[in-house]
């Protein structure tokens, strides 16, 4: 079989996006974790001014690391979100340490509240709700606090395969919001298929849920990267894509891009201009730079320094 199709298609300029898709992916956000982080010289290099970075607790890191994490990319003048995984967290008193450290060493006001990825609590929180229910993240000043969402459905809450408990912890979400006025977003899992964020975003509307919703979008990476993580993390039918394009010998060694999923979701944003979704989350798997990079090339934005300098 001749090669000559499959280099022609690898030398190929990525498509232009357009306007459509350039606005909807302005204001996207990326995540990183303390090791990841590190890589990255200077995160100025690379993101546009105020882009939102998450920060992943993954159970086991020292609070210490988080903190230096956070007040490290804070001080090169991004907004910084780190995660608060419930199940990690031993009592209200660690949880108080948590939001003081964030505040008082880095200046954070936001916050990434969900379970975490441990099985079985560490201590006395099961799950985000828990968290809220202290009203911590009020009495120390934070802003903005965001909650994970599940499009696909999430097997840990729901064995099952309804989303009978994951749509009920929601509707409580969404009375929290009412009934505190907290600024509240659902970031959610990343997908790699359209139409099922579409029907869920749709189903959050006709249940009376109007958290907007950050769309999880897997950056660029080797496509056996991306299989690896959609399996370890419970991704569900969207995971099709990927076994999909895994068939296609043309597709197979070409590094996986987000532009069909993201191009679909713009398109429909454009033509629903109500719908649910508010901005882009970006997971990059295959590394922060080439994500960022990526990003950039498809909503024309610059990154902090060259957009300063």
């Amino acid at each position: 079989m001749s090669l000559l199709p499959f280099m022609r298609r690898k030398a190929e300029a990525p498509a232009t996006p357009g306007i459509g898709t350039a606005q909807f992916l302005k204001g996207w956000s990326i995540e990183v974790m303390p090791r990841t982080a590190e890589k990255v010289e200077d995160f100025r290099a690379i993101l546009p001014p105020g882009t939102r970075v998450y920060i992943a607790h993954i159970d086991g890191t020292a609070i210490e690391d988080m903190v230096a994490t956070a007040k490290r990319i804070a001080g090169q003048g991004f907004d910084v979100m780190p995660h608060f995984p419930a199940r990690s967290i031993a009592d209200r008193a660690t949880l108080a340490d948590w939001i003081a450290r964030y505040q008082g060493e880095a200046g954070i006001t936001e916050g990434l509240i969900l379970a975490g990825g441990r099985k079985d609590p560490a201590g006395d929180f099961a799950s985000s709700m828990d968290l809220l229910e202290t009203g911590l993240f009020d009495h120390h000043g934070f802003k903005r606090l965001h909650l994970a969402g599940h499009p696909e459905g999430n097997k840990d809450i729901d064995p099952d395969g309804s989303d009978r408990m994951v749509m009920e912890a929601l509707r409580w979400k969404q009375a929290f919001a009412q009934r505190t006025g907290a600024k509240l977003a659902l970031a959610t899992q990343f997908c790699f298929d359209a139409q099922p964020v579409i029907a869920w975003v749709d189903r959050l509307k006709a249940e009376g849920i109007d958290l907007p919703v950050h769309i999880g979008i897997a950056g660029p990476a080797k496509l056996q990267t991306l299989i690896k993580f959609a399996i370890a993390c419970g991704v569900g039918p969207s995971l099709q894509v990927l076994q999909k394009r895994a068939l296609d010998v043309t597709k197979l060694l070409l590094p996986y891009e987000p532009d069909d999923v993201v191009d679909q979701l713009a398109a429909h944003k454009a033509a629903h201009p109500a719908f649910g979704i508010e901005q882009v989350h970006i997971f990059p798997l295959g590394g922060i730079s080439t994500a960022a990079s990526w990003a950039n090339t498809r909503t024309g934005q610059s990154p902090a320094l060259a957009a300063n300098g």
